[in-house]
């Protein structure tokens, strides 16, 4: 085993390595950005090594940085966790040629997985075969639909380099094709350093259901079994539960079988997973994923797999301790992603700010891991995962109980977040009746006055006034009341800051001055002055937390002022472009 491991992450999945190092006696060494200096990750590490910057590029993806701090601290071995690094060939090749371990695949499985087109190539080698694509390089809307006239709409334009939604634009023949590919590459661009871009057909109602995989350097393969990820919102996971519920059991082990073939097929070492989409009977190869999962928590549940510790050991070269015939699925577990945005009715706004009060739910079978506690703060430079709630239970209703009630217990303040949403979710009859599918939370879920606690209003006057949640008592019984009061008589130190839910105007609907809701950066105007608007129409493009926002007109009328431009950062509530009626 190794004497030190450098996590070259933060937040969350930083925290969870750094505790699976420590139950197994290895020091670790923490990197951190000038905003993450006080962060959870850093203040449990052994030792501690600054990397300078705000935003990833300027410190998470400094590699030049990262090995002179490797070199430094006399690691060992190097644990990316998943974003940034995790998934760069060239960095691992890298600190594979610096005599340390890389904790992770083979630099070569990486270039080929990596590369969504290229892994389309290795799964139909093994005979395991995908939704129907497109292997050219999009460069133009004419690639796009000519592609649709051979497979039909929807399509989507997916990263090539990419994951977990990033870098995906879903269109249809009535879209703006050109200004989706741009979309698409920038995001790719800006969240994993390439911008290459290929089709897919984008199948009308499908299941995202994935299968973990582990392989060590000694010929051994196993997969653990399934996990449902199909609660999505943007093509990015809400919830996710293992094993995925309602599929016949010889696809669920034709699944299996498929996700060790294409691990095979590419000589995998390490953990992986191997992503397919379920619609009617048949799956389908998506891609797969050379890293640890966010919901890697839920097969850990219902295997007893410690999968973090799993990774150390085949790094470090020793063989699975387990075979497929081993592998045993107990129960049932439920990973719930709480996310620093507002649901706003589904649209889903980023909100970083700081944390005033975090309490976690305890109780059997229920599990809360963070990369952060109360006075933490969520910057507007990184991901928005605050949290991962994870329960078990001996079946399905059991888990879905289970998380329910820990999703109440569940306590976050001074930031909206995505617990509304998440009951929405949990709580709704589909659910239950596994009715639910990758495009159910954005077309079919009703989230009408389902937002954060730290959403605002204003009065009749235009005063704010924010909601609070206080406790009173009727007759010797206590109730939670919510009432909204001015934001001056909120000023304590639990107030709820202020968290707008519109995507237009700061100063009341349709007064023409467009504000922004969060905090971001500007990446597109779609506007300039003297342009002629209507309501709805997207004006500016914003990106907060590594997601794209299109901030829309609020009246028609002409913009007589633009006063960002691209590459400015801006604060919630600032108004970025007015528009005369």
């Amino acid at each position: 085993m190794f004497s030190k491991v450098l996590v070259a992450n933060r937040g969350e999945i930083a925290v969870r390595v750094i505790r699976a190092c420590r139950d197994l006696g290895v020091a670790t060494v923490a990197v951190y950005s000038d905003l993450d200096r006080d962060s959870l990750h850093v203040r449990l590490a052994d030792e501690a090594y600054a990397l300078g910057g705000q935003t990833a590029a300027e410190s998470y993806l400094n590699t030049e940085v990262i090995l002179e701090i490797l070199t430094r601290s006399g690691a060992d071995a190097l644990h990316p966790g998943y974003g940034f690094f995790s998934e760069n060939a060239d960095f691992a090749r890298a600190v594979t040629e610096m005599g340390v371990a890389f904790v992770g695949p083979r630099p070569d499985a990486i270039d080929i997985m990596g590369d969504k087109l290229s892994a389309r190539a290795a799964a139909e080698a093994v005979d395991v075969q995908g939704v129907p694509g497109n292997a050219d390089p999009v460069t133009d809307s004419s690639q796009v639909t000519a592609f649709a006239s051979a497979h039909g709409w929807p399509i989507a334009i997916k990263a090539a380099f990419g994951g977990g939604g990033r870098g995906m634009k879903v269109v249809t023949a009535d879209d703006d094709i050109d200004a989706a590919i741009a979309g698409a590459r920038r995001e790719a661009e800006n969240y994993f350093g390439r911008g290459e871009l290929y089709l897919e057909r984008y199948l009308s109602g499908p299941r995202h259901v994935e299968v973990q995989v582990l392989a060590d350097t000694h010929g051994n393969c196993v997969h653990l079994g399934t996990r449902d990820c199909s609660a999505q919102r943007r093509h990015q996971k809400l919830i996710e539960e293992a094993p995925a519920p309602g599929i016949d059991p010889a696809v669920i082990a034709a699944m299996g079988d498929a996700a060790v073939t294409v691990a095979k097929g590419c000589d995998y070492v390490n953990a992986g997973t191997v992503e397919f989409l379920y619609e009617d009977g048949e799956f389908f190869y998506l891609e797969m994923n050379t890293r640890l999962q966010v919901e890697h928590p839920v097969t850990e549940l219902v295997t007893g797999v410690d999968l973090v510790e799993a990774q150390l050991r085949i790094a470090a070269g020793e063989p699975l301790w387990f075979t497929q015939d081993d592998v045993e699925i107990t129960g049932h577990a439920i990973e719930v992603r709480i996310n620093a945005e507002d649901p706003a009715e589904g649209m889903f706004l980023p909100a970083p700010g700081t944390i005033t009060k975090l309490s976690a739910p305890g109780g059997f079978g229920t599990r809360f891991d963070t990369g952060y506690e109360s006075g933490d703060e969520i910057s507007q430079f990184y991901d928005n995962l605050v949290g991962k709630l994870v329960c078990w239970g001996h079946d399905r209703p059991t888990a879905i109980g289970r998380t329910v009630r820990a999703l109440h217990e569940l306590t976050v303040e001074g930031i909206a977040t995505t617990i509304p949403a998440d009951i929405a979710i949990i709580e709704h009859e589909d659910f239950a009746a596994i009715a639910h599918t990758t495009k159910w939370v954005e077309d079919t879920l009703d989230l009408t006055g389902v937002s954060s606690n730290a959403a605002e209003s204003s009065d009749d006057d235009g005063n704010t006034r924010v909601r609070r949640d206080v406790p009173v008592e009727v007759d010797g019984r206590r109730f939670s009341v919510s009432v909204w009061v001015p934001e001056s008589a909120s000023a304590g130190p639990s107030a709820a800051p202020r968290r707008r839910t519109s995507t237009s105007s700061s100063g009341g609907a349709g007064n023409g001055k467009i504000s922004v809701p969060m905090q971001g950066t500007v990446v597109k105007l779609s506007v300039a002055v003297g342009d002629t608007v209507a309501v709805g129409d997207t004006v500016l493009v914003l990106e907060a937390m590594k997601m794209e926002n299109n901030i829309a007109a609020d009246i028609d009328g002409t913009v007589t002022e633009v006063r960002v431009a691209v590459g400015d950062s801006v604060g919630g509530g600032d108004i970025v472009i007015v528009i005369e009626a």
